[in-house]
């Protein structure tokens, strides 16, 4: 990823557009310093502090619980972050989060939907082996995720393991049990490839790629934040997972809006 002189706009290399559409995923490296790195893991941690004070923040999934040593697991989470803290607001426009997106989606990107996870240490849920399509399906499959590290994901942490190439198989088939999920039997998470991680990197990878995570065994917590993000002229072909924030411009325009009746 390098800066562009003439527009200073962030861009992918040749390498890692390649890499994407080849691997269905890409690890960027550095985009943010780990002191801005260390400020959202701290703002983070408090908004959830502020959130188990009055509503349960486990999102735990039901299939999560039958994987070994994952029965007494957590993890904490929160939608829709940019209603919660300015600062998360700025983040998801930041140039450094988006304009990589439109290399890979084109220059109009659009939220559909952004998570913030912290996997408590010692007991951080796992994710079984899963595609996202099953859960919001898209007509032209523009749909990607990108998560940002807020602090370091080695394996022992938990980080994200991924299926190369998987993204060429389309959607594929998914129990429904406790949450859609491939058969943990024959999607073991052991058997992806880690994408171990440093505070500030960024990994984006296609809705159709199959990945998953592992229990937090480590003495500290994974921090992350899942910005879920799409072209908007990618409707769409059901309406589940519908969020509060969905639809929101985070870079370029919405060329499919229509102007909305003048009133006085």
């Amino acid at each position: 990823m390098t800066t562009d002189a003439s527009t200073r706009r962030l861009v992918l290399s040749d390498e890692e557009v390649n890499r994407y559409r080849e691997d269905g995923y890409v690890l960027l490296r550095g985009v943010f310093p780990r002191d801005e790195a260390d400020l959202f893991r701290r703002e983070a941690h408090e908004l959830i502090g502020r959130l188990q004070r009055r509503q349960s923040v486990d999102a735990t999934w039901g299939s999560a619980r039958e994987i070994k040593g994952a029965e007494d697991t957590r993890l904490l989470h929160c939608h829709n972050v940019q209603f919660h803290s300015a600062l998360f607001t700025r983040l998801l426009t930041d140039p450094r989060l988006v304009d990589p997106v439109a290399d890979l989606i084109g220059p109009n990107v659009q939220l559909h939907h952004d998570k913030l996870f912290i996997k408590p240490p010692e007991k951080g849920s796992p994710f079984p082996m899963h595609q996202d399509y099953p859960f919001f399906p898209h007509e032209k499959h523009t749909v990607l995720a990108a998560i940002i590290h807020f602090d370091d994901a080695p394996l022992e942490k938990g980080c994200v393991r991924l299926l190369r190439g998987s993204h060429k198989l389309g959607p594929v088939e998914h129990l429904t049990e406790g949450s859609y999920h491939l058969p943990l039997d024959e999607h073991p998470i052991e058997e992806a490839e880690p994408a171990e991680a440093r505070a500030g990197d960024v990994l984006i990878f296609s809705y159709l790629t199959i990945h998953g995570s592992a229990v937090n065994t480590s003495d500290e917590a994974r921090t992350t934040l899942l910005v879920q993000m799409r072209a908007p002229d990618d409707f769409p072909t059901n309406e589940a997972h519908r969020s509060r924030g969905q639809g929101m411009m985070l870079r370029g325009i919405d060329p499919t809006a229509s102007a909305g009746a003048a009133s006085s």
